[in-house]
């Protein structure tokens, strides 16, 4: 895809290709508190050359296209959750699936921790100066254990029906399983007691085959998944110690965007 550089306004702009805010670009080895997004740490664990580039270097890769319709479904089903929290009962899809013990977690800082652009769950990695950071969409809580889960809200669609038992069957779900543990994680290194338990509540969008009419219907599925976070303090550890490195990392054989990259620099374009 070829994307063209727009201001808040929809006008055209120069595409800088470098970064110019300085609390974006890491300096190796250097003390300064710098935070990495949950975002950031996904582009480390698909390709490290790419995210050396970007965090290091400053090179900006091209980005991807919003998802307006994905968004307003999220802020949707927000508002549902919230009138929920405020009574603290469980919402329908969890009375649906036999989850009435599971309500919104009431918090001052519920907003803060859904807002990824401003705030988000925060925690250092150990005694580093490296903020994590990651924007959730929701946080439950069983009210029989008193921990806190992890709810993730996700929208698509597909003709095949969404079920537990094939829904990770799709290489790109690993995505999601990460996500939700990144999330755990930071809780958990807030103080919070965190179940293993989370969820996706997946909007599905179903083809009626009988016309648009101003109208879009969707299928509402939850899907549980089993946090695991044994994994993330060693590949942080590796994506710091990449970070720290004088040397550009390896990338991954698959990435389209370094394949892009190397035949361009061969044909001295």
């Amino acid at each position: 895809m070829i994307s063209l550089k727009r201001n808040k306004k929809g006008e055209l702009q120069k595409a800088p290709g470098l970064r110019t805010r300085a609390s974006s670009i890491y300096t190796p080895n250097q003390e300064k508190d710098f935070v990495i997004s949950r975002g950031k740490f996904s582009d480390f664990l698909t390709c490290p050359r790419c995210f050396y580039i970007d965090r290091v270097a400053g090179i900006i890769l091209p980005k991807p296209p919003g998802w307006a319709l994905n968004a307003l479904t999220d802020t949707l089903l927000k508002d549902e959750f919230d009138a929920c929290r405020s009574k603290q009962e469980p919402h329908r899809v969890l009375i649906e699936n036999n989850l009435g013990h599971i309500v919104p977690f009431q918090h001052d800082d519920i907003d803060k921790w859904r807002d990824s652009l401003h705030h988000g769950l925060e925690a250092r990695f150990k005694d580093t100066n490296i903020i994590l950071k990651g924007g959730v969409d929701d946080v439950w809580i069983n009210t029989k254990t008193g921990e806190l889960v992890i709810a993730d809200y996700k929208s698509q669609q597909s003709n095949y029906e969404v079920t537990q038992e094939t829904y990770f069957n799709s290489p790109h779900k690993d995505g999601y399983k990460k996500q939700l543990d990144f999330y755990a994680y930071l809780l958990m290194e807030m103080g919070f007691k965190v179940s293993n338990d989370s969820y996706l509540y997946i909007c599905n969008a179903i083809n009626q085959n009988k016309g648009f009419n101003g109208k879009m219907v969707f299928d509402e599925i939850l899907i549980h998944y089993k946090v695991d976070t044994s994994y993330l303090e060693t590949e942080i550890q590796n994506m710091i110690d990449v970070l720290n490195s004088d040397e550009h990392p390896k990338s991954h054989e698959s990435c389209e965007n370094c394949a892009y990259a190397n035949k361009r620099s061969e044909l001295n374009l």
